[in-house]
C-alpha cells in the first residue's frame, strides 16, 4: 500500500497551500472518481487536501437572476433544489441521469466536472494510453471503441468525457470559478474541458493547484424550455452512447435562443454552435430541426465500430428540440 499524506482544509486558502501545484497532490471532495482511480493505481497521489468540510456547498440565487453553485454541493441535493428544479431542468435531469442514488448522494459538482474518461484502457495499467502514460499510445483506436469518441478526437486520444453534469451546464452558458496559488478566475465551463490534441493528459485547462470553487448559471429567457436525455447500454446508470441537453426560447413562431450540448460523443461536452446557428430566427419544424442538427454531426469522423454514434444523436437531438418546440 502507498502511503498518502492527509490533511483537512478549513479554508479555500489553506486548501490551495496545502496542495501548492504539486503534482503528487489531489484535492479530495466526494472521492467517488478519484478513490477509485487510486484503488486501480491510475491515480498515486502522495497528498490528499480533503475540501469537503469548506463553505462551498450552497446554492444561491445573485443579483440579475445567476445562480451560483458551490463546487462541493452534492450532486443529489443539486438536483432536488427548488432553483435548480424550477429554472433549469436539464440539469436536474441530467445530474439524476447519472450514477447510482448512492454515488450521488456522495459526488460533488466540482468533482462531477473533473470525473477522468471511463475508457477501459485507461483504467487497465497493462494497457498503453497517451492519456495515463503520455508517448505509450492509444490502444482503444484499433482496440475496442464502440463507445468512443467521434468528434474532436486526435491520432492520440479517442476517450470521450463521462460527465452528464457538464452536458447540461455547457447548454446553459455556465461559468466555472477557479482560486488557487495565483489567484481567482473564472472560465466558461464550455472553454473548461480540453479536446485531445497531443496532450490527452490534459482532461482540463485548470492550472497546478487550482480548486473549483463554484459554478454560475446565467439567467434564462423568460418562457425558455429546457431537456436533457440520454442514451445508454442498460436502463439503469451507467454512462452516454450519445446524450443532448437542449435550451429553446421561441417567440412569436421564431427561435430567439438555443443552447444545444452533447455528450457521449467527444473527450470534453461538445457545444453544438452549427445547430444553434442553423436554428436562430428559424420557425422550428421537425424538418429544419433535424437540418440544423445534421449541419454538426456533418463533422463526425466515426471510428471503425462507432459510426452508428452519429445517426443514434441526430435522432436523439432531434427528438429533444422537437419536444421543446411552444404548442401552437
Amino acid at each position: 500500500m502507498k502511503p498518502v499524506s492527509y490533511l483537512r482544509a478549513q479554508s479555500v486558502e489553506e486548501a490551495a497551500a496545502a496542495h501548492g501545484g504539486r503534482s503528487e497532490a489531489r484535492y479530495l471532495g466526494g472521492g467517488t472518481n478519484l478513490v477509485d482511480l487510486m484503488k486501480l493505481g491510475v491515480e498515486r497521489p502522495e497528498i490528499l487536501v480533503d475540501i469537503t468540510r469548506l463553505p462551498l456547498d450552497g446554492v444561491e440565487e445573485q443579483a440579475g437572476g445567476a445562480v451560483r453553485i458551490g463546487a462541493t454541493v452534492r450532486n443529489s441535493d443539486l438536483a432536488a433544489h427548488p432553483l435548480i428544479r424550477t429554472r433549469y431542468p436539464v440539469l436536474s435531469q441530467a445530474v439524476l441521469s447519472g450514477a447510482s442514488g448512492q454515488l450521488r448522494n456522495m459526488a460533488t459538482t466540482g468533482g462531477n466536472l473533473l470525473q477522468r474518461t471511463r475508457c477501459a484502457y485507461f483504467q487497465d495499467l497493462s494497457k498503453p494510453c497517451n492519456k495515463r502514460v503520455p508517448g505509450s499510445g492509444c490502444a482503444a483506436i484499433e482496440g475496442i471503441h464502440h463507445d468512443h469518441a467521434v468528434l474532436g478526437h486526435s491520432p492520440h486520444c479517442v476517450a470521450t468525457n463521462p460527465s452528464d453534469l457538464s452536458v447540461a451546464l455547457a447548454a446553459l452558458d455556465a461559468v466555472v470559478e477557479l482560486a488557487g496559488p495565483g489567484g481567482q478566475r473564472t472560465v466558461p465551463v464550455t472553454e473548461f474541458h480540453r479536446l485531445p490534441q497531443d496532450r490527452p493528459e490534459l482532461d482540463t485547462v485548470i492550472r497546478p493547484g487550482e480548486l473549483i470553487t463554484a459554478v454560475v448559471l446565467p439567467p434564462l429567457p423568460d418562457g425558455a424550455l429546457s431537456r436533457y436525455r440520454k442514451v445508454r447500454e442498460r436502463a439503469s446508470y451507467a454512462f452516454a452512447l450519445a446524450s443532448v441537453a437542449a435550451v429553446l426560447h421561441c417567440e412569436g413562431g421564431e427561435v430567439r435562443h438555443a443552447g444545444i450540448a452533447f455528450g457521449g460523443l467527444a473527450h470534453r461536452p461538445w457545444r453544438a454552435r452549427r445547430t444553434e446557428a442553423a436554428l436562430l430566427g428559424t420557425r422550428p419544424t421537425p424538418e429544419t430541426l433535424a437540418r440544423a442538427v445534421e449541419a454538426e454531426l456533418a463533422e463526425a469522423v466515426p471510428l471503425r465500430d462507432n459510426a452508428y454514434k452519429v445517426t443514434l444523436a441526430q435522432d436523439l437531438a432531434t427528438q429533444v428540440l422537437e419536444a421543446l418546440i411552444p404548442s401552437a
